[in-house]
């Protein structure tokens, strides 16, 4: 596939799109059930905040609702560094880089995203988190951010989601979008349906190769 034939930038939520941070949560609160749970009352404080509260007070009043001691929140900032890329995600971003410019949008401080984000041996065009952006998302600001930065309307760009609250977000913004949905979530009610929606990262590059045509 030519250059021209990909989008100019594609945007990627960070954590769980392209890394594995559903394995950290679920250690650090000690069981996968706990961490699932730890997880959701994380995303409604989240979704349901409205302008930015410290992503890490966020997380200890998530792991407080749920049950958890202070230890969790201490022990899921202590193993940041060790977060995985899903499988595929490294050679993906590797091949998408001479063809497009590549950014984070990531629901977390600036200083885990841009912790998290360098853990990928690529260069970012641009990492925007929603301490920068003054959000949360699926806020569109986050979003019209990143292509603000990038310098790219939104009809040339593409988002990949990790959680379908993206799509309210990216519809707003206009953004198409494919949806890593790694652990099998249900579309959250009242959500666009992204454009494809797959378990893994490899119809990516397929999918983003034919975006002009």
């Amino acid at each position: 596939m030519t250059s021209a034939l990909y989008p100019k930038a594609v945007l990627f939520d960070l954590l769980t799109a392209l890394l594995d941070s559903w394995t950290s949560w679920n250690q650090a609160a000690g069981s996968e059930p706990l961490g699932r749970a730890w997880r959701a009352a994380y995303l409604r404080l989240t979704y349901g905040c409205g302008r930015y509260i410290p992503y890490e007070q966020l997380v200890r009043d998530a792991a407080v609702e749920v049950g958890l001691p202070d230890s969790a929140a201490h022990a899921l900032e202590a193993d940041w560094l060790t977060l995985t890329p899903w499988r595929g995600a490294v050679e993906a971003l590797q091949t998408l880089a001479p063809h497009c410019k590549l950014a984070v949008v990531t629901n977390c401080s600036t200083r885990l995203g841009v912790q998290a984000a360098r853990l990928f041996p690529i260069h970012w065009d641009a990492i925007v988190t929603a301490e920068q952006a003054g959000v949360y998302k699926p806020d569109p600001r986050p979003y019209q951010l990143a292509l603000d930065t990038l310098g790219v309307p939104a009809h040339q760009a593409a988002f990949v989601a990790g959680s379908s609250y993206d799509m309210f977000g990216t519809a707003a913004v206009g953004l198409r979008t494919y949806w890593h949905n790694h652990v099998g979530l249900p579309l959250v009610e009242g959500a666009q349906k992204p454009e494809i929606e797959a378990p893994m990262l490899d119809q990516l590059v397929p999918w983003l190769g034919r975006f002009g045509q």
